[in-house]
């Protein structure tokens, strides 16, 4: 077979695309010569002395070769051994981590839920005087707040019309729906929602009115403030003992802002309510329901 240049540069495209071919070769014929070589010297006459000095000179040189390109054989099979340790090692070491991230998420998330059964057990001690019962949100309207909203409980559990809901440390809303199994709360932002209220310090009544798009500045309507209150900011907002559909005392938030009114007859502002209206996720239903009927 002729050589060419280019017969050269392909069996060196062949070397660069598959090396470790190609030392198995070199390898291959490297140690059939060897071999050769060995039984040639080992036959003992003497017209072949001569013979055995030449192959000694040419045996040490490709003795070297050979081990050269063994010791890259071996250390390529090591190499790639040592590869495949390293991954299995690394699909291991990867179960591992999802197991401990989901175990991780899952102990986060208990916590999260017992942090919020701790505070609800709280808010139902703090109303030791009314009858609760625990319910989880299920559904709400569309949007980011929790105005008008589903719990899992209804009239299997003796939830009934117009009870109170609480969660946050104070009050949410109302139930305005009762199904076998579920519930429709409103809520206090709502456009539709009016609560009679007090000023705790001061007795002065007061009327909190629903406001969704003032919410979304975390505060809500407070109107009806007599001129001659003493109410100021920072004053706690309770329910009413007038209202009709509220059980008196359950905290609704504090007052801010209050101003007297254009007509001089009344103050206004607002309220900042302790319910946080965007992550409700566990409630209390207060089983007690105002005697009378009438709105508010």
């Amino acid at each position: 077979m002729e050589i060419t240049p280019i017969t050269v540069l392909e069996n060196m495209e062949v070397y660069k695309m598959n090396p470790r071919k190609h030392n198995m070769i070199v390898l291959g014929i490297l140690s059939f010569v060897c071999v050769i070589l060995i039984v040639a010297t080992s036959i003992k006459d003497k017209w072949i002395e001569p013979l055995r000095v030449g192959v000694g000179y040419i045996l040490t040189p490709i003795q070297v070769g050979v081990n050269l390109v063994g010791r890259q054989v071996y250390e390529e099979v090591e190499t790639r051994g040592k590869l495949k340790n390293a991954l299995e090692e690394n699909a291991k070491l990867k179960a591992q981590i999802d197991t401990l991230t989901a175990d991780n998420t899952r102990l986060q998330a208990e916590s999260f839920e017992l942090q919020r059964l701790r505070e609800l057990y709280k808010l139902d001690s703090e109303y030791l005087q009314y009858e609760t019962v625990a319910a989880r949100v299920i559904a709400k309207d569309s949007g980011g707040w929790f105005r008008v909203f589903r719990i899992n409980k209804g009239a299997y559990d003796g939830i009934k019309k117009d009870m109170n809901v609480i969660a946050g440390g104070g009050l949410v809303g109302i139930v305005t729906d009762v199904g076998t199994n579920y519930s429709t709360v409103r809520a206090i932002i709502d456009d539709l929602s009016r609560v009679s209220a007090m000023a705790m310090q001061t007795g002065d009544s007061c009327m909190v009115s629903g406001d969704i798009k003032l919410y979304q500045e975390g505060k809500i309507k407070l109107t009806d403030v007599k001129l001659g209150s003493e109410l100021k900011d920072g004053d706690k907002i309770v329910t009413s003992n007038i209202s009709t559909k509220y059980v008196p005392g359950i905290l609704i938030g504090y007052a801010s802002d209050i101003k007297d009114d254009e007509n001089r007859l009344t103050k206004s502002g607002y309220i900042i309510p302790v319910a946080k209206f965007d992550t409700l996720q566990e409630v209390l239903i207060i089983t007690k329901i105002k005697e009378t009927k009438d709105a508010q």
